[in-house]
């Protein structure tokens, strides 16, 4: 199993995390990258099998304490995250100029 940790626009957001299979987490991270938009994520998906997918991984949401690593990041609503990441991987993180962020 992978951990994906949730990070929604919402004021109320708790950035949960969620397990999901290594064929779940394949439908929602192209190979090679361990960031996503949920717009891009649908766009460039299967509907219906990323709706079986979702909803299979809301229901294993794990404390964080319990987390043993994340291995995802999946934003809703934060299209202005999308400039930080244009690799979409976090480990590759910049700002807008290109400088890094680490």
């Amino acid at each position: 199993m992978k951990n994906i940790q949730v990070i929604d626009g919402a004021v109320n957001c708790v950035y949960d995390i969620f397990q999901a299979t290594d064929e779940e987490f394949s439908a929602v991270f192209p190979v090679g990258e361990d960031v996503a938009f949920i717009d891009e994520v649908y766009a460039n998906g299967n509907q219906e099998t990323l709706d079986k997918a979702f909803k299979a991984i809301w229901t294993r949401r794990i404390p964080k304490v319990q987390a043993n690593g994340i291995h995802g990041l999946l934003f809703y609503e934060l299209e202005s995250k999308k400039p930080y990441y244009p690799s979409r991987r976090d480990e590759e993180a910049r700002n807008p100029n290109g400088s890094h962020l680490r």
